[in-house]
């Protein structure tokens, strides 16, 4: 077995127990880049030299000091809407294609302080905006399992890059299922942690209410450990939860008591591909066979939830892209004078997916509109928020279905906005109400495309959903299941 497909967990012992360097390990990953990349386009900048800089230094404490943390030497992919210093830092945009930031983002901080390897960063929909991967101003990023298939977005750069063994593990953003939605098209593990519960300073910012940064990785356990090593209180965002994170990976026991599981009525409607729906409800029979009881629950804004978003999310949207207007940094475009110039470089900077999102959210803002749309949205997402509030009342954690479908086919919604959009139809709640959500595999449709599950927790209460997806990935063999890149 190659050492890139080694689970993070697995890596990190082998690494302490001097087994194979540091150094070593980040060189496998690259042959694996070097192999597939061309097919699987994952990656918009790679880092190699910087890499195995990092990779030596990283070997030299293990060398003096066998412990060091899980994060130590391990090659990870980061999602290329996260400022890296002195690492191009595109958002997958013309806009942003030459900047070069001048401080690390929170995050990144960390992950360097642990001692991690950064491989380089992952494609994306621009500024965060898709569920396909193909909003890229450079190039769309394709399905391991399927290289005709769509790798989830918006962080599908990342999800294909832990699918095919191009890094250990990788860093995402989630702001209407953009960690989740990917991770269940890629048959990976995708966490979305609790808003508040990991900085977002340093994240270019899309939706700033709904923005999180998140662990892609290979099993459930990577996931804890990853997130163990960004969550934390962060002064430098406003926003941070000034709370300690617990050690996540300590809590998955293998056990889970008479976990009440609850399970929304509004989540399995027709849309739904059927065996989709067969291999949740599947999963969830395991549950019960393990243990958890098993209740029918009720969150009747539901069905409000994807026009709540759009409006909210695209009037967040504007006001943050707002700032690129080839003044201060980023693509500038000649023209006669100042308004010209605000024009022609936002013109010829942006997709037509963000400059579709910057009108929908500008029109919702603006004077005679607002009440109408922004403001009666934000009355509504109080109300979905209410909804997990009452049904947590009567149940630990909620499980559905990630997404309604599996990865579709390159170019198969990209004309139709809105049919693209109801592919975050089940993980958009969550975001609206800032809850932690976790997707896993459970299982394979006909033509061989995985299936998530998303399991949803209480606020702060990432350990619960952890302790419960290992479980479940305990008694089955869908991760390890691996994609044969096509020729």
């Amino acid at each position: 077995m190659s050492l890139a497909q080694l689970t993070l967990h697995e890596a990190a012992e082998k690494l302490r127990q001097r087994e194979f360097t540091a150094v070593e390990l980040t060189d496998a990953v690259y042959r694996r880049i070097a192999e597939i990349e061309p097919r699987v386009c994952a990656y918009l900048t790679l880092a190699r030299d910087a890499a195995l800089e990092e990779a030596a230094r990283a070997d030299e404490i293990l060398k003096t000091n066998r412990g060091g943390g899980p994060l130590l030497g391990i090659p990870i992919a980061i999602k290329d809407n996260f400022l890296t210093k002195g690492l191009r830092t595109t958002c997958a945009s013309k806009i942003l294609g030459d900047f070069i930031p001048p401080y690390d983002a929170t995050v990144i901080a960390k992950i360097r302080s642990a001692g991690a390897v950064i491989v380089g960063k992952t494609n994306l929909d621009e500024f965060a905006m898709g569920s396909s991967a193909e909003n890229s101003a450079f190039f769309p990023t394709r399905n391991p399992w399927k290289l005709e298939r769509i790798p989830g977005g918006s962080s599908g750069g990342s999800a294909a890059a832990v699918a095919a063994d191009e890094c250990i593990a990788a860093l995402g953003t989630d702001t209407g299922g953009s960690i989740r939605q990917p991770a269940a098209c890629c048959g990976v593990v995708g966490l979305k942690p609790t808003y508040g519960r990991v900085s977002r300073y340093g994240i270019v910012a899309f939706a700033s209410s709904m923005d999180q940064v998140g662990p892609i990785t290979k099993n459930v356990r990577d996931s804890a450990l990853v997130l163990e090593a960004i969550a934390g209180h962060d002064p430098a965002d406003s926003t941070s939860a000034d709370s300690n994170a617990p050690r996540y990976s300590e809590m998955l026991t293998g056990a889970i008591g008479k976990i009440r599981v609850g399970v929304p009525k509004e989540y399995f409607v027709s849309g739904m591909e059927a065996e989709v729906e067969d291999k949740v409800r599947k999963a969830i029979g395991d549950l019960e066979k393990r243990g958890a009881r098993i209740e029918e629950i009720s969150l009747p804004h539901t069905e409000y939830a994807v026009a709540v978003y759009y409006i909210v999310a695209t009037a967040e949207a504007s006001s943050n892209l707002a700032r690129y207007d080839g003044m201060r940094y980023g693509y500038r475009a000649d023209a006669r004078d100042l308004l010209e110039t605000y024009t022609l470089s936002r013109a010829a900077g942006f997709g037509a997916e963000v400059k579709r999102r910057i009108m929908l959210g500008t029109y919702v803002l603006s004077a005679g509109y607002y009440d109408a749309y922004y403001l009666k949205a934000q009355k509504v997402r109080t109300l979905i928020k209410q909804d997990f509030e009452e049904a947590f009342k009567h149940c630990d954690l909620i499980v559905t279905p990630t997404a309604p479908t599996t990865a579709f086919r390159l170019g198969e919604k990209i004309e139709d906005p809105l049919q693209m959009y109801l592919s975050d139809i089940y993980t958009i709640s969550v975001n609206l109400a800032g809850l932690p959500a976790l997707s896993l595999p459970c299982g394979f449709d006909h033509d061989g495309m995985p299936i998530g599950m998303q399991l949803i927790g209480k606020p702060f209460d990432e350990a619960t959903i952890l302790r419960v997806a290992h479980l479940y990935e305990q008694s089955t063999l869908w991760h390890k299941q691996k994609p044969r890149i096509e020729n």
